[in-house]
């Protein structure tokens, strides 16, 4: 073993596959070289973590950071910079920006864009469409690219694949895991003069649990006729979660923090649009049925569905203002104050959010804390207690609907690839962020 490291962290309590203790880091270029008792070694910088709990990089697998075309919003060196200050290392970003990704031009231009200008480390999605099918087997090996997201409803242009054979048609011509946002667009578009004026209470009556159900047992029909894989994400009802819990085989399922901790009706009386996504906010009786799903191991991943819009869109009386909320630099506060409150382990959490989307997307060298894997780690004081407000968020959109929660447990140190790029709340190495790899596309 090397008694010389790049960087030790030193004397935390560090938490992975192998349980909870006190232990050093020692990383080596890039890499993690050991994890264990470095007391008698050296190393060219020292990060010392007394007092504070190391936890694998956490990975957020569903982020919008609205760059190209949508910058006033959100734009690839800001989203990036929320995540880091959350303690999230690397980010899986949308394809529906404008153009929509849906070429290699266009995800070889999101690469080029995030060089020198993301924090973290990223992939990207690149969108299904009726148009783009016969291809996608071609571009899901594209470097960089995490896999096909398909829009089964609410999206716009060509990124909605609302009919069976639609969809069909792309789980035909993909071989990795297929990423759906499940909603029938045809129950949709009967329950869109449902929605009051002015009343954001409706929306979760426009986009009712039956209208999510209904979508989600036709994508795991046609998954299983088809032989693939899908993942179904920011699933919010508890009949879907009780229908997938019996599909595990064939899909791996996401939850977000919004709808593990918001409620309706009280979100949207007291949030209005700030609390309006899709799939929407729900009831506490579907929320009940989330976080038994999360005990019971149906859920795979958390991910943030970080979705900026500026206020003054948010502030357009309902339905003419639009869906979607930031998140990506408050999942792990959020997550962290539920595991204080006792309603999952710290194990859990980060199963949820580094060892699961390992195994989800087939990440190669991260998500662990083990020799050999990229030493992304993600450091938290679990007793520090702060207040989320609007002020602290990178986002340019400027506001978050968590203003005002009081958290318990805060990311005090984000290190990516063996390089300290937040700390204290101050970005220390902007703009270091590297394209994902892939095992299922390694060249």
């Amino acid at each position: 073993m090397s008694n010389t490291f790049d960087l030790i962290v030193r004397g935390g309590e560090v938490i992975n596959h192998g349980g909870r203790g006190l232990a050093d880091v020692g990383v080596i270029n890039g890499k993690i070289a050991v994890v264990g008792d470095l007391g008698q070694a050296s190393a060219g910088e020292v990060f010392d973590a007394t007092g504070l709990t190391v936890m694998p990089g956490v990975i957020d697998t569903q982020v919008h950071f609205r760059e190209p075309g949508l910058e006033w919003k959100e734009d690839l060196q800001t989203g990036a910079n929320g995540a880091v200050l959350g303690g999230v290392t690397a980010v899986f970003e949308m394809p529906n920006t404008e153009p929509a990704t849906t070429n290699p031009e266009a995800l070889a231009d999101k690469l080029l864009r995030a060089a020198g200008r993301m924090s973290c480390d990223h992939a990207f999605y690149v969108g299904g469409t009726h148009e783009n099918a016969p291809f996608l087997g071609e571009l899901e090996r594209l470097p960089g690219c995490c896999g096909v997201k398909v829009f089964m409803g609410a999206s716009t242009g060509s990124l909605l694949v609302q009919d069976d054979e639609g969809v069909a048609n792309v789980l035909r011509h993909i071989n990795r895991r297929g990423t759906f946002h499940s909603e029938d667009e045809y129950r949709l578009a009967e329950r869109r003069p449902l929605a009051r004026t002015g009343d954001w209470t409706s929306h979760p009556e426009v986009r009712d649990a039956e209208t999510a159900l209904q979508s989600t047992h036709r994508l795991v029909r046609l998954a299983r006729e088809l032989g693939k894989r899908i993942h179904v994400l920011h699933v919010t009802t508890a009949e879907e979660m009780a229908f997938l819990a019996h599909h595990k085989d064939v899909a791996t399922v996401e939850a977000t923090p919004q709808h593990l901790t918001l409620t309706a009706p009280e979100a949207y009386e007291r949030l209005k649009g700030y609390a309006q996504m899709n799939p929407p906010i729900r009831g506490a009786n579907h929320q009940i049925g989330l976080w038994a799903a999360l005990e019971q191991g149906v859920v795979d991943v958390l991910g943030s569905d970080h979705a900026p819009h500026t206020k003054e869109e948010k502030a357009r009386p309902y339905p003419a203002s639009p869906s979607g909320m930031p998140g990506v630099q408050t999942l792990l506060p959020v997550m962290l104050t539920h595991v204080a409150a006792g309603r999952l382990t710290l194990e859990r959490l980060m199963d949820l959010t580094s060892h699961g989307a390992q195994r989800v997307f087939g990440i190669a060298g991260k998500g662990r804390m083990a020799e050999g894997w990229d030493a992304d780690l993600t450091i938290v004081d679990l007793k520090a207690r702060r207040t989320i407000t609007h002020d602290s968020m990178a986002t340019r959109s400027g506001w978050t609907p968590f203003d005002g929660f009081e958290a318990t447990g805060w990311p005090m140190a984000t290190i990516i690839r063996g390089k300290v790029v937040m700390r204290d709340g101050e970005i220390t190495a902007p703009g270091g962020g590297k394209p994902v790899r892939f095992q299922e596309t390694l060249a």
